[in-house]
This record gives structure tokens, C-alpha cells and sequence, in this order.
């Protein structure tokens, strides 16, 4: 088993009450705990308006924090789950993502899927197309940047995109280049184009969910003659660590008393509070939590710690005895 981490950014209105001047400090000392507690990777997200509605409360944007995480961290890979295709052109997305992977030092994760954050989406003047068609732009993407890293002048013609010629450099330092993490578990669509260029996945569900997934991934794998155990199965869950239940329960009131008056709806951050609560607690109970996801072929685990900007220990203390367990 793997692990990674999330980097606190606004989106999840995970900086609540923080002053702007220290929303750096904040974010570079959480990523720093991250890898010097046994993670292997730390992540953002890539959106522009927070959850689990929009307010007014900041979210800084993914590949600019890629670029300043990639300068203030030494071995720490650094990915985006993950970012929206149809957020910025694949050309100019290959060539942001190369320079990041030469500057880190090779220690860059492509995370990419389709998007589904339709209010955001029509905000920032983005068309919000069926799922088909998305998926469709995200296929294509993925074959681009693929193209652009690995060849010196790149060719494609698609249904939604074209690069005729295009070169760039510098090429990633990753051989043969950058992976993709592709995200979403959408059985008909996302999980073919994952069979064709995935080295991660990124999908949710129960561990009976997730196992189907798998099933259907590897008969995808079979019908393009991919590998699927080359694949490494990934998913998120948000937790809180702390010693006992009641230090764990402790924190997210206080979690919950900073969002009551940020979020407008209760119905939407009783839900958003649900999922915090349901994984969080002492070590041991988030070992037994996870333990079903690894006999359902659960490979690599990335954490959301709600309470990482005011307090790392539940980093510390998941890396100790979690990651340890498992």
C-alpha cells in the first residue's frame, strides 16, 4: 500500500479563518509534514469554487501551487486530483506540466478527467457538454500530451482538438513520461480511456463497488490489449487521526463551527460532515476501515485531513501507526 495526502487549499474550506498573508506558510508547512511523515505524494485539487457550496472563500489555483510545491518540497511527488481537461488547452497543459516535472526534479503525477462541477464550469465561461463528449476531449488530451512528451514535433488530428507540429521542451525528466492518474469511474467511457493510458486510477465507491470497478477496468485492459496489473488503483478518503474517538470527534465540532456560518445550506454541510466523520477516529479504526478497500485490489490511498491547517499531528500520527499497520 501507498499513500499520499492532500495539501490544504481553500476548496474544501480547509483554510477557514486563516489570514490570506499566511495561506502559504500554512499550505508549504502541511505539504512538508506530508513527506516527512512516510507519504509519498501530496495533492490539490483543481477547481475554482469551493464545496460543498460556492462562497467567497479562497481556493488557490492547482498548477500554480504545483509550480511553488515543486521549489518548496525536496522529495515529495506532487499531483492534482485532479485536473479538469476542459479547463486549459492539452498543448499548453503539456507544455506547463513538463517544465513543472523538469523543475521538481522528475516528481511530477498527471492526474486528469473529464469534470464535473457544472456551476463552475458556466462561471468561468467553460461549455458544460454531455459526458460522452467530455470524455471524449479528455481521451483526446491525454493523447496529445502523450504525443507533445514524448516526440519533437507533435501531430494529431481529433474531433475536438488539433496540434500540427507542435514542440516541447524541455521533455519531461520522467521516462517514457509523466504518468497519467486518470479519475473517474464511469464503467462504460472512463474506464476505457484509464485501460488505454492510465498507470493510476482514481475511482470511489464501497469496497464491493470498487472491486466491480476493478472487474470492469480489466476487461477494458483485455479489449485493448493494455496491461492491467501494471495499473495502480487508487482512492481518496477524508479523515481525521487523533488518539481516541473523542479527540477525533473534538476536532471536527470545531471543524463543523467554522463552516455553520460559511455554508449556507445545513442539509449540505450535514452531508459534507457525514462523510468527514465516517473514517475518522484512532488509527486502529482507520486501519479496520481501510482494510476491506486492500483485499478488493486497493493499491495506493490519498488522505484529505480536514484539520491539517490547524493541526498536523493527525498527519504524524496516521504516517506512524496507518501507514505503519498497512
Amino acid at each position: 500500500m501507498r499513500f499520499g495526502a492532500f495539501v490544504p487549499q481553500g476548496w474544501t474550506l480547509d483554510l477557514v479563518n486563516i489570514s490570506p498573508e499566511d495561506h502559504w506558510e500554512t499550505m508549504v508547512g502541511v505539504a512538508k509534514t506530508i513527506e516527512s511523515s512516510g507519504f509519498e505524494s501530496g495533492w490539490v485539487y483543481d477547481h475554482f469554487h469551493t464545496v460543498p457550496e460556492p462562497t467567497q472563500e479562497p481556493t488557490y489555483e492547482a498548477w500554480a501551487l504545483m509550480s511553488a510545491l515543486a521549489v518548496a518540497t525536496d522529495t515529495l511527488r506532487l499531483g492534482q486530483m485532479c485536473t479538469c481537461n476542459s479547463y486549459r488547452p492539452p498543448a499548453y497543459l503539456a507544455h506547463a506540466a513538463a517544465s513543472i516535472d523538469v523543475i521538481s526534479g522528475g516528481r511530477l503525477e498527471m492526474g486528469i478527467g473529464a469534470g464535473w462541477y457544472e456551476h463552475e464550469f458556466r462561471a468561468h465561461g467553460y461549455d458544460f457538454p454531455k459526458p460522452s463528449v467530455r470524455i471524449g476531449q479528455l481521451a483526446e488530451g491525454i493523447e496529445i500530451m502523450k504525443r507533445m512528451w514524448t516526440e519533437d514535433e507533435a501531430f494529431f488530428e481529433g474531433e475536438h482538438y488539433r496540434i500540427d507540429g507542435a514542440r516541447c521542451q524541455p521533455k519531461p525528466l520522467q521516462d517514457p513520461h509523466i504518468p497519467f492518474w486518470i479519475a473517474g469511474g464511469g464503467e462504460q467511457l472512463t474506464l476505457n480511456v484509464a485501460a488505454r493510458y492510465a498507470s493510476y486510477t482514481n475511482f470511489a465507491g464501497d469496497p464491493e463497488t470498487f472491486a466491480r470497478k476493478s472487474k470492469v477496468l480489466k476487461g477494458h485492459c483485455e479489449d485493448v490489449g493494455t496491461d492491467f496489473d501494471a495499473i495502480t488503483r487508487s482512492m481518496n478518503i477524508i479523515a481525521v487521526c487523533a488518539p481516541t474517538d473523542a479527540e477525533a470527534n473534538e476536532r471536527l465540532d470545531e471543524m463543523e463551527g467554522r463552516l455553520r456560518p460559511i455554508v449556507t445550506e445545513q442539509g449540505r454541510l450535514e452531508t459534507f460532515m457525514t462523510e468527514a466523520r465516517s473514517r475518522s477516529g484512532p488509527p486502529d479504526k482507520i486501519v479496520e476501515e481501510i482494510r476491506p478497500y486492500t483485499e478488493a485490489g486497493l493499491d495506493y490511498l490519498i488522505v484529505r485531513f480536514p484539520d491539517a491547517a490547524y493541526d498536523r499531528s493527525g498527519i504524524e500520527l496516521f504516517g506512524r501507526e496507518v501507514i505503519g499497520a498497512l
